[in-house]
Parts: structure tokens; sequence; C-alpha cells
């Protein structure tokens, strides 16, 4: 009989982190629901387990170096490791009308809460979780980006992407991340990677959006149950391979 696997996913209390949760669980994941808020943490905790997902709440401010340390301590007092980290908290910062930020008049506070949590963010919790990940015979780390953070994709006259001077840089430099983890993980068995899910209908979004939450997990549950020799260091979409 296999050994159940764990699995962490931040933001995991609504939307796109729920639903990576809950498809995680359905595979037979016991899952780490880390959220700030105490309330739709257990809220969303209480939801996976009555849908038969072994589930339990790990408290977790990612822009918080105490709180993602105590997260550590308690996946490893509750759990002993981990064998797949979602990386999904984010954050836009504020918008003007059409999802936009103007680059001029960029409130700097705001492009520092977005890398802060973007960024920063996800480098604190993957760092605290490391040891417990090498502690898997098959780690697997992913980094909820987006696609908005192709500078290909951005620079491209016939792909139309609203201005977005915080967010869509702090998604490429998590992109950047990404790779700079997959070197130094090279001859390892962690595999690391990006996932866009696209543009999802979610309180992050308004609600505006094609894809549901759960269209928008997808891409994020396949990297996270890669077998031993897929890809790393890549940034993956529905349709395959997004450009950086």
């Amino acid at each position: 009989m296999s050994e159940t696997k764990i699995a962490l996913v931040t933001g995991a209390n609504k939307g796109i982190g729920y639903e990576i949760a809950a498809g995680l669980g359905s595979l037979g994941y016991r899952m780490g629901v880390g959220a700030r808020d105490a309330d739709r943490r257990e809220t969303a905790v209480g939801k996976l387990r009555a849908v038969g997902v072994d589930a339990f709440g790990v408290p977790l401010d990612v822009t918080d170096d105490q709180s993602v340390a105590d997260a550590a301590e308690l996946v490893e007092r509750l759990a002993g490791r981990l064998d797949a980290l979602v990386n999904n908290a984010g954050v836009s910062g504020e918008m003007g009308p059409g999802w936009v930020q103007d680059p001029t008049v960029l409130d700097l506070e705001v492009l520092r809460t977005v890398v802060d949590t973007n960024v920063m963010g996800v480098v604190r919790v993957t760092n605290a979780m490391l040891p417990l990940l090498r502690r898997s015979a098959s780690p697997r780390i992913v980094n909820v980006s987006s696609s908005v953070g192709s500078l290909a994709r951005q620079t491209d006259p016939d792909v139309e992407i609203p201005i977005m001077a915080a967010y869509a840089p702090s998604k490429s430099f998590l992109n950047a991340l990404t790779v700079q983890y997959a070197r130094q993980f090279a001859g390892t068995h962690i595999l690391i990677n990006a996932a866009c899910p696209g543009l999802v209908a979610t309180d992050f979004t308004g609600f505006q959006g094609p894809r549901t939450p759960e269209q928008g997990a997808a891409t994020a549950i396949r990297l996270a149950t890669l077998p031993d020799g897929g890809p790393t260091g890549s940034f993956f979409e529905d349709d395959g391979v997004v450009p950086w």
C-alpha cells in the first residue's frame, strides 16, 4: 500500500487555490490548507472534509517571516514531510479602470505590496518548506503565475494585455525565479514549474473571465503530480508551454 502524499497550497481558502486543494485531495493527497483568515481557512477545511478530503488548516501569511516559519513547523508536526507545494497566494494591487496600472503614476507602496506577496512570499514559503520537501521521494513545487507575466506576449502587438505595472512584472519576476530554482535543483528529484490558470471568474478578477476555478486549477494540479523525469523550469497553461 502506497504512503499518502502530503500537499500544501497557499491561499487555499477560496477560488483557484481552493480548487487546487480539492483536486489534489480527490487524488488522495492529505491537504494542508494555507490561508491568513482563520474563519475562511476553517470553512475551506470543513468543505474539503465534507467531500472526503483529509485536510488540515495551516495559518499562513506569506508576507510574514514568523507566520511562514510557524507554518513549516506545523506541517512538520502534523505530516512530517511535504510532497507537493503550490505557491498560489497572490495579489494584484490596486487597479484603475480597465484593469490598468499606469507605470507613470504607480504608487510605490502598491508595487512593494505586490512584489512582497507574489515574489518574496514565494521565496519565503519555498525556502521554509524545502527541508520537508527534501524528505519526499518525488517533491513537486508549482508557482501559480499568469500569462500577463510573459514578456513575449506583453510585447506581441497581436496580444491584448492591459498595462499592469505592478502585477505583470511581479509575475515576470516569479517566472524568472522559477528558472533559478530549477537550475539550483538540477540533479535532484525536485521538479518546479510555473502554471498559468488563465482568466478565471473569481473575486480576484471581479468574477470576470470565461474560465471556472476548477478549470483554472487543472494545470497546477497536473504539475503538482508530475511523474519522475517530468519537465522542470518551465511555464505551462492548458494548451502547453507559455513563452517566457
